[in-house]
């Protein structure tokens, strides 16, 4: 008999995810039991529960809104291991949406979901540290033997064996993209393809934390546009630009990555970027910024042309 169905939180709306690990299967009894608790909306997907490379959940995770809840039927329809689920789910909190499973005693809007959670965490971290020890050990143990570690298909260069490795390492480098999304997508979608990749890189590097290049950024996008993850017109060639219209969608960008930026901060930026101004001079002020986020509103790609100005600045 299916749960009865959790009341919805007024701040959104339950989502349901269904998968089955073949054709054969069905997601029908899924389907229903997470219509009947509650989920509007149910996505569906045939793939491995350990295959982390799910299009359909990577897009779930993407587009999901604050206050939203994603609902599984069980945890094993999400994910396989604690690593993969507490993954998941810090993905979730990073949109400030929740998460749910109806026959597990998990569901972050709850305390005592959370708490189950937070064992879970414990639980992963110990089978880690577990893992690693007996690693050590049997790593020892077979050195002191003469006995050499590594693959062996890898060592002898067999072919399918090099496959695996390569769709684990591919599987864990697009585990990676995806936690970092909300860090660099809406910069690129904002700017591109009105402006060239190297713009994009300049803009995304003013965070400390980045370290794009043209290639890695366009490669990153390309596989993601192939898995379907994201809209292939980003790849587009850049559209020719006339006069100022680099530098009015550069500031824009500039803007939009950080709307809280002041003028005179985002005028100091374009200094250290070594940008030109409008009349070819290296000195960037206040008004020469306001000027082009003014010019970019028509062109809808500026948040604002209001911005701050900064104390002791003029406008």
């Amino acid at each position: 008999m299916p749960p009865k169905a959790p009341k919805t939180t007024p701040a959104g709306r339950l989502i349901g995810y269904a998968r089955v690990s073949t054709e054969d299967q069905g997601t029908d009894p899924q389907r229903d039991e997470l219509r009947a608790a509650g989920c509007g909306t149910v996505l569906e997907e045939r793939a491995s529960g350990a295959d982390r490379n799910r299009p359909v959940l990577a897009r779930l995770l993407r587009d999901i809104g604050a206050g939203e809840t994603l609902v599984v039927v069980r945890l094993d329809r999400l994910a396989r291991s604690v690593s993969h689920l507490l993954a998941v789910i810090e993905q979730l909190e990073a949109n400030a949406a929740h998460f749910r499973s109806l026959r597990d005693p998990i569901d972050t809007t709850t305390p005592q979901g959370m708490f189950s959670l937070q064992v879970l965490g414990a639980v992963a971290q110990l089978e880690r540290a577990l893992i690693a020890e007996r690693t050590k050990a049997g790593l020892l143990a077979a050195r002191k033997r003469g006995r050499v570690g590594g693959n062996p298909g890898l060592r002898s260069g067999d072919p399918d064996a090099i496959r695996k490795v390569r769709a684990r390492r591919d599987a864990a480098h697009l585990d990676g993209i995806l936690a970092q999304l909300d860090a660099w997508l809406p910069t690129v979608r904002r700017m591109r393809p009105d402006q060239p990749w190297g713009d994009v890189v300049r803009v995304l590097n003013q965070n400390p934390a980045a370290a794009w290049t043209v290639e890695r950024l366009r490669r990153t996008v390309r596989r993601l546009a192939d898995e379907g993850i994201l809209e292939a017109g980003l790849l587009d060639r850049a559209r020719p630009q006339r006069g100022d219209d680099r530098l009015v969608r550069l500031v824009a960008g500039i803007k939009a990555a950080a709307p809280d930026r002041t003028l005179q901060q985002i005028a100091a930026q374009l200094e250290a970027m070594r940008e030109r101004t409008p009349r070819g001079g290296t000195r960037w002020h206040a008004s020469s910024v306001k000027h082009l986020l003014t010019r970019a509103e028509p062109l809808g790609v500026a948040g604002t042309a209001s911005a701050k100005v900064g104390p002791g600045v003029r406008p």
